[in-house]
């Protein structure tokens, strides 16, 4: 099983040496900054990070498992860590994703790069263990730079693997993968920053406001991943791009009934208003849009409204800012 990052590329690699065959999977979601997955364009912050694994000649498998995933964080049987993050169930989802992936491709065990104590939530000792018996898979999860530190695996007692040349790593400190890295000339890897985007408060506000409306569902999940968001009922909510790029992905995200604004003769963002349309609320999102232009001291903004039935040029006043905070979600 392998993220993109360092630490499943190090795992991968003490495989390679020992004269073990790997094969090798990702499990892609909406929520997933890596750029293997298919939602990367659609992150929050846009981060791309590096692909070590050409370096290592490894193209893993990708597997999708957002509406897993979203079902899951609807109710997570071992809760979520501080925001909306459910990393035991989802560690339990992919292992036994791994293992359906395991029995057709015949592999004998599964390796991670997981290390003891580097998260708090799903890798103590303890965690691992009942992640590992949750998912069925006791005895055949082998994690190499923690192996050491944990009860020997079926790979190990069988001498599939040698134990002693396996590592002892803990903790949230890099070092040691860090001078692993070198050691194998590794160079291409992406920083430990960043992950997923349900560790961020802000963007949960997001989920939990599709939640609350019955809406928590991959097409409207999909679009939480960009520009401003804006609640106008339980049946309406605007989306504002925040740049030239989240700009260009609104318009690609236009379902039938969805409405789009653009500013005309000024610089600003593009809109994409969703649910049931009113005259209000189209008359709200041009106010809206209209804030966030470059007005250049005009006090009414020229904004380009299109439906599936009509379009229309409006000339609006910006909305005051404690009437767009009160809708921003």
């Amino acid at each position: 099983m392998v993220s993109g990052g360092l630490d499943s590329a190090l795992a991968v690699k003490l495989m390679l040496e020992q004269g073990i065959k790997v094969e090798a999977i990702h499990f892609s979601h909406l929520f997933c900054p890596c750029p293997r997955c298919s939602h990367k364009k659609l992150t929050l912050t846009g981060r791309e990070k590096k692909d070590v694994f050409k370096e290592l000649d490894i193209e893993p498998k990708v597997v999708d498992i957002s509406q897993d995933l979203i079902e899951l964080i609807k109710k997570p049987k071992h809760g979520f860590g501080a925001n909306m993050n459910p990393c035991i169930d989802c560690r339990i989802l992919m292992l036994k994703k791994a293992k359906e992936y395991m029995d057709k491709a015949g592999a004998s065990f599964i390796v991670t790069g997981e290390v003891v104590g580097q998260r708090p939530m799903s890798q103590q000792k303890n965690t691992l263990n009942l992640i590992d018996k949750e998912a069925g898979l006791a005895g055949l999860i082998l994690r190499p730079l923690s192996a050491k530190v944990m009860p020997e695996t079926l790979a190990e007692k069988n001498g599939w693997v040698d134990r002693e040349k396996l590592l002892d790593i803990t903790g949230r400190t890099r070092k040691a993968q860090e001078e692993l890295a070198k050691e194998y000339n590794i160079k291409d890897y992406p920083c430990a920053a960043g992950g997923c985007l349900l560790t961020e408060s802000e963007f949960c506000k997001r989920i939990k406001d599709l939640i609350k409306f019955g809406k928590f569902f991959i097409a409207e999940a999909t679009l939480l991943t960009i520009g401003r968001h804006f609640r106008f009922s339980e049946h309406t909510k605007l989306v504002v791009g925040r740049d030239e790029r989240e700009n260009e992905q609104l318009f690609k995200f236009k379902q039938e009934g969805d409405c789009t604004f653009f500013p005309k003769e000024t610089n600003g963002p593009a809109g994409l208003l969703r649910g049931r349309v009113t005259e209000d609320y189209i008359a709200k999102s041009a106010g809206i849009i209209a804030r966030y232009c470059d007005r250049l001291g005009a006090e009414r903004v020229k904004i380009l409204f299109s439906s599936d039935k009509a379009s229309q040029e409006l000339c609006v006043e910006p909305m005051p800012e404690e009437k767009i905070e009160a809708i921003r979600i």
